[in-house]
């Protein structure tokens, strides 16, 4: 198992930060690279949602199936995928930051291999993962600074 960690100090309201990481419509508008999400049900957002996530890799579209299996408004978001061979388990947290004037956005991403080849592969593209998932982070904190709208 690898584990990734990342923080970021967002200048916009603890709900407004929620909503665009636990909605996958709104993490899209954030997210350049994300380039398409189709819904696989009914609902949207919440416990059971399910989506396929399209986005840019390297100059080629990769699709991925998430899933949300925990959500707790304007607290935490817990999303799980399993591809190539791995149970992807990421976990966004929402705090208001101390000063009042913003929020904390955590992210803890877990990589766990279920397959032998993932096992040597996971470790090997940890800096890689890592780079690309800052760079969403980045990208959702640029995104609501820069957006003085309700994501909603």
């Amino acid at each position: 198992m690898t584990r990734t960690t990342l923080t970021r100090t967002i200048g916009a309201p603890a709900d407004r930060v929620f909503a665009t990481v636990a909605d996958p419509v709104n993490y899209t508008k954030a997210v350049s690279q994300i380039t398409k999400v189709e819904f696989l049900t009914d609902q949207r957002t919440g416990v059971g949602t399910r989506f396929l996530e399209t986005r840019e890799m390297r100059g080629r579209e990769a699709a991925t199936e998430l899933e949300v299996t925990e959500y707790v408004k304007n607290e935490h978001v817990r999303i799980v995928s399993k591809a190539g061979g791995t149970v992807w388990d990421s976990v966004f947290t929402v705090t208001p930051a101390g000063d009042g004037r913003g929020t904390r956005l955590d992210l803890v991403m877990e990589a766990r291999p279920c397959r032998l080849l993932a096992r040597v592969f996971v470790p090997l593209t940890k800096g890689i993962v890592a780079k690309a998932v800052a760079g969403d982070m980045d990208a959702v904190k640029a995104h609501l600074e820069d957006v003085q709208t309700d994501p909603d």
